[in-house]
């Protein structure tokens, strides 16, 4: 057949769209037979085929335009490739088979194939529309960050996903102080853990830059052009650009004027046909069985399923993907695959090296991993993809599965024992303490060491960072053989960590580890997010160590913490107001009385501790109670926590015959000064006026009976299942005395007791004699002790129901349905 005749056969091919998934199918489809179309590209940019993902790389000035292209003008013309460019497509008419270009071009075409990619998603706050607010999704976004590191010095990111982290590398590199400012409180949530995100922040950090996680953008400030974000907390950032990196949706907008079927993206089958067989879609525009892709892989494997359908190739066509991310963010290496949401029904196996900076997870189901987070060390990231794709039984290198494919299938050494046997008596095994095999098992062997505890005190090995622990055990079991029980002195915190309470508290000072992450991260924390048992007692002891500094984390604790009120067993909530050493006034009464009027509480009930119980209130009704009992000067009680509860007092000298001292003025001024501490357990105080005791004070945990010639101090009393009458600490002469000393005790209980200890079983614990020694006996120790529990004050005192009153966490008190939304 002559070439003019095999020309007039040719069908009409128009893709709309010159991006990566776009040119990518035609390359797909030439592949496939070169001869069968003509082809015609429309691109709304007024350029060639280029990589966009190279474009960070751009910004960063690693590389120029040249070096991302993909098909320069030569491959559109060797292919017989009319490419329209500058020219978006602005309407297709279906029943005559045409497009039309902003231009009034009008193109026919027999199969149509859109590959209309994204949009950037942009905030509809204020101010989003001045000038030197930017996205960060073409060439044409580069050239006005360019531009901007030109003359302007501040640079405000909003969105720490890759694409925002990316537009901050890039911006740093350029000169400018830069500022992330990211909604969620992981950085790459959908890609990372919580402590890879962790990692993640403290490394770009100490690049320079500013993470602000957890931060809501209100607004952007400025008249002509930006000058900086105001968060919704109040703080102002200056700006003299922002990048808007909040996220992409599919570009539908075509699709559905031409009255295609479009969800979430243009709706496509399994051979990549919308609703109308002469259209085809790809890319990030296509919602495949209700799934978007954003990455590249998927866009490949819908180029192959959609050429086969263009060429009449027989196929199964696209059936979805399983994606892994394999990244380098401002040159620190992540990877990701799969689900690593975990669950009751999966296990972790994690790896923490915090000296090398390296986090390893893999979630396994069923003796299947199904997903895995990497950070520092990726090299094994597609060897874990591969496992998790095929579908892989990894029962057989389970236990070397998280030390990589190398070690795992490394023949002898797949057996962490025998590779421990194997080393010499120098080997290292502690590199915190310096300590060699032979130092450890010369110590098990000639002073009789039989458990962990026993080789860490006298040694120090394992006494650190913990990540030699498994290496220390295993010399333990085999220097003993069957003597070797396995079994603790004293037991970890949690099944999370080789470590005890003891430990994680004496560590986190001395590592001035800061954050729940940084704990775990250093003291090799064997998964991923801890659990229910080691997260509210990590928060505490950051909280104990670093008052002021630490950030209270509150999904580490119990709902009723999370909720500042009791959950009853009905669901409802009790809500129990401070009344200042157990006084109140009319005021006070009235506003109770209204309370429990408008919102139809059905029980009211007077506390042990002098105080008024609030019972079957609604969660959603939670803030209203508060703000009117705010409103009436009372706070919260703190009835639920981990805290100071209540100050109980007798009326004293000046109503009752026998009152040697003013109880109750005592117990007020008690009271203010320590609500709002937060402790290891519930924490209750008592001041009786006089040794007829009325307010019980000798079975709390701090008790104050007045007597003729001072006050009697009690300490560690319990009321509770098993009920423990106090210990007398000392008597004090004046009120001065007995706010240090109560300050001190509180401290010390704070500072030194487990968390879930009372101060009962701690007192009985430790030893009446070493708490006199410490408080009644060191009178510096017991100042210093006192002072740093009014330093914590001054961060503590905070209502916790005023905060939620003015919107904090709102989204906690809304019915299920509506927080969905």
């Amino acid at each position: 057949m002559a070439r003019e005749d095999r020309e007039k056969i040719r069908e009409e091919l128009v893709v709309v769209g010159n991006g990566m998934a776009g040119c990518r199918a035609v390359e797909e489809v030439l592949k496939r037979d070169p001869h069968r179309y003509h082809i015609t590209i429309f691109g709304a940019e007024p350029r060639v085929n280029y990589n966009r993902i190279m474009l960070s790389p751009l910004l960063a000035g690693e590389k120029r335009f040249e070096d991302i292209i993909i098909n320069d003008e030569a491959w559109y013309a060797d292919n017989g490739i009319t490419l329209i460019a500058g020219d978006a497509v602005v309407e297709i008419d279906r029943a005559a088979r045409t497009v039309k270009s902003a231009s009034g071009r009008v193109v026919e075409y027999d199969r149509l194939v859109l590959a209309t990619g994204s949009d950037p998603f942009v905030l509809p706050v204020p101010g989003a529309k001045l000038p030197g607010v930017v996205t960060f999704r073409d060439m044409d976004d580069v050239d006005a960050m360019l531009r901007a590191s030109e003359t302007g010095r501040r640079a405000v990111v909003i969105g720490g996903g890759l694409l925002g982290l990316e537009a901050a590398h890039g911006l740093s590199l350029r000169g400018m102080e830069v500022t992330v400012i990211h909604l969620m409180p992981t950085l790459m949530e959908r890609q990372l853990d919580e402590a890879a995100g962790f990692l993640l922040k403290t490394a770009l950090e100490a690049r320079g830059q500013t993470i602000l996680t957890g931060a809501e953008t209100e607004a952007i400030l400025g008249e002509t052009h930006v000058e900086g974000v105001r968060l919704t907390d109040g703080r102002v950032i200056p700006a003299d650009i922002v990048v808007m990196a909040v996220g992409i949706r599919p570009n539908t907008v075509l699709a559905q004027a031409a009255g295609l079927e479009v969800g979430r993206g243009i709706k496509v089958d399994d051979h990549m046909l919308t609703s109308d067989p002469a259209v085809l879609a790809v890319g990030e525009c296509v919602e495949h069985q209700d799934v978007c892709y954003g990455l590249v892989a998927p866009l490949w494997e819908m180029c192959a399923a959609l050429a086969d359908a263009l060429t009449a190739r027989p196929s199964e066509g696209y059936r979805g993907s399983v994606t892994s991310t394999k990244l380098k963010v401002a040159g620190l290496d992540v990877f990701s695959a799969g689900d690593f949401s975990g669950g009751a029904d999966c296990e972790d196996i994690v790896l923490r090296d915090a000296a090398r900076g390296v986090y390893k997870r893999v979630v396994i189901r069923d003796s299947r991993i199904i997903g895995a987070v990497l950070y520092g060390d990726t090299g094994d990231g597609a060897w874990y993809f591969q496992l998790l794709r095929e579908g892989a039984d990894i029962s057989a290198v389970r236990d070397s599965l998280i030390f990589g494919q190398a070690f795992a299938e490394g023949g002898s050494f797949a057996d962490p024992r025998q590779a421990v046997a194997a080393l010499s008596d120098n080997a290292e095994i502690c590199g915190c303490n310096g300590v060699c095999k032979g130092a450890i098992t010369r110590a098990i062997s000639e002073q009789g060491l039989t458990t962990l505890d026993a080789v860490r005190s006298v040694t120090k090995a394992s006494a650190s960072c913990g990540s030699c622990t498994p290496q220390v055990e295993m010399l333990l079991s085999l220097t003993l053989g069957d003597d070797y029980s396995g079994e603790r002195v004293v037991s970890p915190m949690c099944k999370c960590t080789d470590f005890t309470h003891d430990d994680v508290r004496r560590l986190i000072l001395e590592k001035a580890l800061k954050a729940i992450p940084a704990v775990m991260q250093a003291l090799h924390w064997k998964t991923p997010d801890g659990c229910s048992s080691c997260r509210p007692a990590l928060n505490y002891y950051l909280l104990c160590a670093w008052p002021g500094e630490y950030a209270d984390d509150q999904q580490s604790r119990f709902v009723n913490e999370r909720l500042h009120a009791n959950i009853q067993k009905d669901g409802t909530y009790s809500v129990v107001p401070r009344m200042w050493g157990g006084l109140t006034s009319a005021k006070e009464l009235r506003a109770i009385a209204d309370v429990v009027d408008k919102f139809n509480i059905p029980t009211v009930k007077v506390t042990g501790g002098q105080r008024i119980d609030l019972f079957g209130v609604k969660k959603e009704d939670l803030p209203a109670v508060w703000a009117d009992l705010n409103a009436a000067g009372m706070v919260s009680g703190h009835a639920y926590g981990k805290a100071l509860r209540t100050v109980k007092t007798c009326v004293g000298s000046e109503w009752c015959r026998f009152g040697t001292q003013d109880s109750t003025g005592l117990g007020v001024r008690i009271e203010r000064m320590t609500w709002g501490s937060w402790m290891p357990h519930k924490f209750k105080i008592a001041v009786s006026g006089c040794p007829r005791n009325c307010a019980e004070a000798t079975i709390k945990d701090f008790g104050i009976v007045c007597v003729d010639s001072g006050y009697e101090l009690h300490i560690g009393g319990n009321g509770g299942i098993k009920v423990r009458a106090t210990d007398l600490l000392c008597k004090v002469a004046t009120e001065e005395e007995v706010m240090e000393y109560c300050a001190a005790f509180i401290q010390l209980y704070r500072e030194e007791a487990r968390y879930l200890e009372r101060t009962a079983p701690w007192v009985e614990r430790v030893g009446l004699d070493y708490i006199k020694q410490r408080i009644v006996e060191d009178a510096e120790g017991r100042a210093q002790l006192a002072a740093r529990f009014r330093f914590s004050q001054q961060f503590h005192q905070d209502d916790p129901w005023a905060s939620r009153v003015a919107g904090r966490d709102a989204h906690l008190h809304r019915p299920l349905s509506l927080a969905a939304e």
